[in-house]
Formats: C-alpha cells, structure tokens, sequence
C-alpha cells in the first residue's frame, strides 16, 4: 500500500485493488482564513483525482472543497459514504456531479469489489450534533496486507469494534493540533487567554496520545492540521513565534510530545511525501523535496508563512472580492426570516440556551431571543447580554446571501469575529448556529431530548463516577482524567467538579460521582 500525503487531512491511498482520494483540500476555506499548511498547491490535482474511490469525511470546508472535487476528481468515482442522519453531504456531492455511492453502514466492514480486485473499508459515522456539521467519520481500509486508519479530525467514542473487525492497525492518520476560535477571539485578559490557550494545546495533544494508545498503531502520522493564516490581520494565530498558550501546533512539536511519552512511531510527512507500507513488518517513506529542505519548513517556519502569504496574496484578494458589501438594509428583517423559524421548532435547544444573546454587526445590534423564540431589536437598559458576538456586517450578509445552513462552518472558524461570554460554554448555542435548516434542527433537537445511559460505573481517582461522558457519551475509563476533585474528560476537554457532580464547562451536563 503507498499512502501519500495531499496535505492537511488529505491522503491518496494506493493499493493493487484500487486507489481512494481522502478529503483533498487546496482552495482557501472559512472565509479565506484558513490555507493548508505546508503549501499543496503545487501537486498534481488532475492525477489525485484520477480515482476509483473518493471518501470525503464530512462538510467541514477543510476536508470538502466544492471547486477542487469539481475541477478536479473523476465523476465516474464511487463515493465510500459515511451513514449520517442527515444526507447534507450525498447532496452536496451530487450537486457537483458524483453519481455512485456506496452507502456503508456505521462501524461495519464492507468489501468493496472492482475491476482491480477487491478492498476491506468500515466507515465510523459519528452522529452528534458536536460532530462537524452534522456528522464526523474517520476511514478504514485494508487491502489484505496493510491496514490504515484515516480518523482525520473525528473522535470516535469506541474503537472495540473496528480492532476486533480488522485486528492490527499498521498506519494511524489522525488529527493533533487545534481546529477553533477559542480562546482566542474571546473578549478576556490577554493573561487569562494564554492559559487558558496552553490547556487547550496540551489537551489536544493529550487526546490524540489517547487515541493512539488505544488503536497501537505500528506507524502514526500526525495530520488534519494545523491550518496557516496567510491574511496579515490573523498571523498572529501561526505557532511562529513562542507563543505557550497558541493552540496550533504543528507536526514537529507532536512528534516531540510522542517520544517524550516513549513512542518512536511517528511520521512526518507534507504534501507529496510517500509512504510505502507493507504490514506492520516495512515502512518507506519519501519526500517530495530534501530532507533538509523538509526540517527547514518548520525550523524556519515564519519565513516559510512569509513567503507563501506573498505568493498567495491574489487567491486571498479574489476570495475577499466575493463577499457581500457591508453596507446594505438593515440585518433584523433578513435575521427574524432566517432565524425564528428555526427557533420555533427547536424548544429544548432553545431552553437549553436560556437567555438573549446579542449580535454586534457594525453600527446594528440584534438580539436573538431565545427564551421567547423571536429575533429583537435591544430593549432600553437591557444592559450586557451574558452571550455575544461582534461580527463584520460582510459576513452576515454574505452567509445570509448564500443561504449557508451552518454558520460554525463559516464565520465561527474564520476567526473573524470577537465574542463575548459570562458564564460556562453553551454547547446548545453553538448547535443551533450549525442546525440552521428545518432537517438539521430536527435532528439535533431530538438527539438532545434521547436520555443517555449512566446506569454503567467505573472507580477513578478515588471517585465512583459514571462510566458515560454527560457530554458525548464517551467511555471515561479511557478518556477520564483525575487531578483532585476535578475530572477532565480528555475527548472534548470537558471538566466536572466530583464533590458536587457540576459541570465546569457548560449549563447542564451534570456527573453522577461519589467518593470512595
């Protein structure tokens, strides 16, 4: 098997029975903040694209790139789909011309046969409304030799079945550094947000050591990130400049934090590098460039931004001329009909909200109200509300032109915007801001309302606790952390109080625990 990379989660995975395009990104993304880091944009797409199979792991626009899968990608390729409650994503697709899909089912192997013989693949679908836009999913293949596990930037909540499907995992791709607007866009103390950006870094990169503890992988390569920020308004958020509390780190420093833990088998590779696998028994790996020319990428990693930022200028100016003016009417009326639809069908994650949260978009402040479900304009002496974004008008109006039914996907990850809380994070806010269509609504408000399973314990620390994560169901005898009397669920970062069983993170989510 010959595993190449195609930069950020992107991977082409070559086998005698077939070759299979991975999530391949090269086309800036979230409002041109984001650009694949190392640079891609010199590979050859017209050949990646020559496929028998594309996966595209979910509607993140680092992993699906509408223009580079229509330039570039055979049509005629059978998509390997994930199975999510929500087909956004076989829509999408076909909007662009893919016509065959093979429709798997969560967490079971299929055999896929062709002309050229035949592949073992199980797609892990993960279904909560934290994962991507509606779904996550990571990718396995075996081709009777070599078995790779592509997780990208997903968190599956159990590996038990994949392991006992296919036995040894020979190749572990999976993601390591930072993908999100905390803290940084947050109206805090620049002291308060450094720290608070070194827990977030360490936690990352702790999860991901998780993950790979539990999949013992021969090989590991760290991928899915870190994005680079080219505008000269975000370069700051580039890990280039000693910065404890940045919360990107790039593969180098994983790679680091892996051998400090005893694990030599990481991998670093960037766009174009090969990596010739035979079981568990031989591994050849192959750069595009010197290997000097490799370790210069990221020991000199400020010259290397500087430079791809004044090559690509003109791509980051032409997807600037694309957005909305700022100027325009005002932004309530286009808001209430957007929105309050929305909010009528969707009470427990309204209630879950619980109070007004304001939109500051230039000179025009709107209130989404969600304890009374309507979009407002402020009352006289409201005051600060506990909840709040300040948001570029062009964007709005840009996500309202183009009828985007996610906003996460869009102005959250730009990074473009600063907000402002009083209070845990409100997970309930977040989904509604990437549940903006009458199906995605549905779904997310039913799946908050199933009760989860805590009947399960498990001792930790000196504390019986319930085995389920509150969050996200994750087993916490894997990914539970004990220092004291607080638990960090390693998954999400989430942190509970096991005196009082109160989640430190967000509302709600509370922890059965006791001491022992």
């Amino acid at each position: 098997m010959q595993i190449t990379s195609v930069g950020h989660a992107g991977f082409h995975i070559q086998t005698e029975a077939g070759s299979i395009l991975c999530d391949p990104w090269v086309n800036p993304a979230y409002f041109a903040s984001w650009f694949p880091f190392p640079d891609n944009t010199q590979l050859d797409w017209g050949a990646l694209g020559d496929v028998d199979y594309l996966y595209v792991s979910h509607l993140h626009k680092d992993h699906f790139d509408p223009e580079n899968l229509s330039k570039h990608v055979r049509k005629d390729a059978t998509v390997l789909l994930p199975d999510f409650p929500v087909p956004d994503l076989r829509r999408e697709l076909e909007k662009l011309g893919f016509t065959k899909f093979l429709e798997t089912t969560d967490s079971v192997k299929h055999t896929v046969s062709g002309p050229k013989g035949e592949l073992d693949v199980m797609i892990i679908a993960l279904r909560a409304p934290a994962d991507g836009p509606i779904g996550d999913s990571g990718l396995v293949v075996s081709d009777g030799e070599t078995t790779v596990f592509n997780m990208n930037d997903a968190r599956p909540v159990e590996m038990d079945t994949m392991l006992e499907a296919f036995g040894t995992i020979d190749v572990h791709l999976l993601q390591y550094s930072g993908a999100i607007w905390y803290p940084m866009v947050y109206d805090i103390p620049k002291r308060t947000k450094a720290n608070f950006g070194k827990q977030k870094r360490q936690r990352g990169m702790d999860r991901c050591r998780s993950y790979i503890d539990q999949v013992g992988a021969t090989w590991v390569v760290p991928s899915a990130g870190p994005p680079v920020f080219l505008d000269p308004a975000l370069r700051h958020l580039n890990d280039d400049h000693g910065d404890e509390g940045n919360i990107f780190p790039d593969q180098r420093v994983f790679l680091e934090q892996m051998r400090l833990h005893g694990n030599d088998g990481g991998v670093l590779m960037i766009p174009g590098s090969v990596l010739d696998v035979h079981g568990s028994e031989s591994m050849t790996l192959t750069h595009p460039i010197p290997d000097a020319d490799v370790e210069k990428i990221f020991t000199d990693k400020a010259a290397y931004i500087e430079e791809m930022a004044q090559r690509l200028a003109p791509v980051l100016e032409a997807e600037k001329a694309t957005w909305a003016p700022a100027e325009g009417e005002p932004l309530i009326g286009p808001l209430k009909a957007k929105f309050e639809p929305i909010m009528a069908q969707s009470d427990l994650i309204c209630d879950g909200i619980g109070y007004p949260v304001g939109l500051v978009m230039g000179e025009e402040t709107v209130v989404l109200d969600f304890p009374k479900r309507v979009v407002r304009e402020p009352i006289e002496g409201e005051g600060k509300y506990r909840y709040g974004f300040r948001i570029p008008p062009e964007l709005v109006r840009t996500v309202l032109r183009d009828d985007e039914p996610d906003w996460v996907n869009t102005i959250f990850l730009s990074t473009r915007f600063e907000a402002w809380r009083v209070g845990g994070y409100n997970e309930f806010l977040y989904t509604f801001f990437k549940c903006l269509t009458d199906e995605r609504i549905a779904y997310a408000d039913g799946w908050f309302a199933e009760a989860h399973d805590d009947s399960a314990s498990i001792e930790l620390g000196g504390f019986e606790i319930q085995r389920r994560c509150p969050h996200l169901k994750a087993d916490l005898s894997k990914f539970g952390v004990v220092e004291g009397t607080s638990l960090t669920c390693n998954l999400h970062g989430w942190q509970w109080d096991l005196v009082t069983g109160r989640c430190k993170t967000s509302r709600g989510h509370e922890l059965r625990s006791r001491k022992l």
